[in-house]
């Protein structure tokens, strides 16, 4: 169980600051909105140093739930922006200071919010609507009198005399059902609006209806391309809750398992930004060796995507008795195939034009929105949870954390094709060396967490994938949030292509990686 720091809501604001100025807090890991009921209403802040690795976790809390308000900290993390608006989507709590305190998944006129515990989901109130209405194109900003009362500042956000194409949410280059609104002036982007929600499937709300083994089935409906991590973090996260320690021979397959599937994303990355790019060839070469990744699933696990595996307590089935063989087969394949990717692609003079120096991020602003992965460690910042907060056998094998400094589109390429290539030397070091034992440990017919809240977190093929749960000591979470690790990426967008033509959004966007079923949630 998580210690944490109760911070009034009047202080919140000044503490942050401090803890970022003072204690190096400087990386917001997840911001949680909560409904306690007659306790109040609020949120819960994971914070990290990204010099130390000192972690804390905060609450703050109002127990106004008519108007609940809490200080908006997007001026101390920008990552905080997004975060708070779908803490307002979802609960209804007012960020003061916020400069665009609109919903972000829903429809503006939706009636209610859905996480609340006193929402009426049968009341009709929002039917379905299938119309075509134009975006009402302005924001709010929310301040305080000196009274006390609620003052709104309505901004433009897109003037009558701008030109604002969509690109999406119908589109290929958006890696799913997304939406730019993307202000332009010539070929020269002015500001980007992002529109979510399209495929929003209400998982979270979901999970506190569901006994914790059902909530697993819904992990790997998030990032699809990333199914045994999501799933590994929401079983080591109940784990930990329970005391259960799993064998060594489940760490083991956990592990290797887990960097299957980094490769196997890695891959379809690989594929999909060739072909936005027009490279199809080489997008044929990345889809036929990610079916060897998802024949060796499909035999242990009898799936190929939706994957189902992990267990809490160990994993559903041990491996395939050819498993080993076919794995090590595999890794002799794809070691020389690989050089032929970076010979297709890598080195073609159109693909480097087109993503060098193209849609720079900066450490600190990578830092600021929290977008770990490949995208932070393009940008110079070595955010690797294996590294920062060792699991399963992370901290028993040799692999090198793959950092560029540079922040644009072309490293953030080459760290993924690099990671590859580590993913391939952590299997080798596990592949002959896994334990005999039991590849699960048995539990309860009824699993109940004892009263409190637990985080626990892995290193996702997008980044840091968090399962966070408060439990009243129910069959059922009080409250389950997922991490997402696309909603940083999206989030980071509008300044990283601001400036860029409109051509670079397409590179920006597929080397970014995000997967949308992950962002909607």
């Amino acid at each position: 169980m998580q210690e944490i720091l109760e911070i009034p809501a009047a202080e919140f604001h000044q503490t942050a600051r401090k803890l970022k100025e003072e204690k190096g807090m400087d990386f917001l890991r997840s911001l949680t909105g909560m409904d306690w009921g007659e306790e109040g209403m609020g949120a819960v802040y994971h914070l990290e140093s990204t010099s130390t690795g000192a972690t804390m976790t905060l609450r703050v809390r109002t127990a106004d739930r008519l108007q609940p308000e809490l200080p908006s900290v997007s001026d101390i993390w920008k990552g905080a922006a997004l975060n708070e608006r779908e803490a307002y989507d979802y609960f209804g709590i007012l960020f003061i200071g916020n400069p665009d305190m609109r919903r972000l998944y829903l429809r503006e006129d939706w009636q209610g919010h859905p996480l609340r515990k006193d929402y009426d989901a049968s009341d009709l109130t929002n039917p379905l609507r299938m119309t075509n209405e134009e975006a009402v194109d302005t924001t709010e900003t929310l301040e305080l009198n000196p009274d006390g009362t609620l003052k709104v500042q309505e901004n433009i956000l897109f003037d009558d005399k701008e030109y604002v194409i969509n690109i999406g949410p119908q589109h290929p280059a958006t890696h799913g059902v997304l939406r730019f609104r993307v202000s332009l002036e010539g070929e020269t982007i002015k500001k980007i609006d992002v529109h979510c929600g399209y495929i929003h499937r209400g998982i979270e709300k979901m999970c506190e209806s569901l006994t914790y083994p059902q909530t697993l089935a819904l992990t790997d409906r998030l990032d699809y391309l990333g199914a045994m991590q999501n799933r590994h973090a929401l079983c080591m996260c109940i784990e930990n809750a329970l005391g259960i320690e799993v064998s060594p021979r489940v760490q083991y397959i956990r592990t290797i398992m887990d960097e299957l599937q980094r490769i196997d994303s890695h891959l379809l990355f690989f594929s999909c930004l060739c072909m936005d790019m027009g490279a199809l060839t080489a997008f044929f070469y990345g889809f036929r060796d990610r079916e060897k990744v998802l024949d060796i699933f499909e035999q242990t696990c009898g799936g190929r995507l939706i994957l189902n595996y992990n267990i809490i307590g160990g994993v559903q089935a041990d491996i395939h008795p050819d498993f080993v063989k076919r794995v090590k087969d595999f890794i002799a394949y794809l070691r020389p195939t690989l050089r032929e990717y970076h010979d297709v692609f890598t080195g073609n003079i159109i693909a480097q034009q087109r993503l060098k120096g193209v849609g720079v991020l900066s450490r600190e602003d990578a830092i600021s929105f929290g977008a770990t992965g490949g995208t932070g460690r393009a940008s110079g910042w070595a955010c690797d949870v294996r590294k920062r907060h060792p699991y399963a056998v992370y901290d028993r094998v040799d692999f090198k954390e793959i950092v560029y400094p540079q922040g644009d589109c072309f490293a953030r390429y080459m760290v993924r094709m690099d990671e590859i290539e580590q993913s391939l030397h952590i299997i080798e070091q596990l592949i002959d060396d896994i334990p005999d034992g039991p590849y699960y440990e048995k539990t309860k017919p009824l699993i109940k967490l004892p009263e409190g809240t637990y985080y626990a977190a892995v290193e996702g093929s997008r980044g840091e994938f968090g399962a966070f749960i408060e439990s009243r000591g129910d069959k059922y979470p009080y409250r389950m949030k997922f991490r997402s690790t696309g909603l940083p990426l999206v989030s980071a967008i509008d300044t990283i292509a601001r400036g860029a033509k409109i051509a670079d959004l397409i590179a920006i966007g597929g080397t970014l990686d995000y997967v949308v079923p992950d962002i909607d949630r």
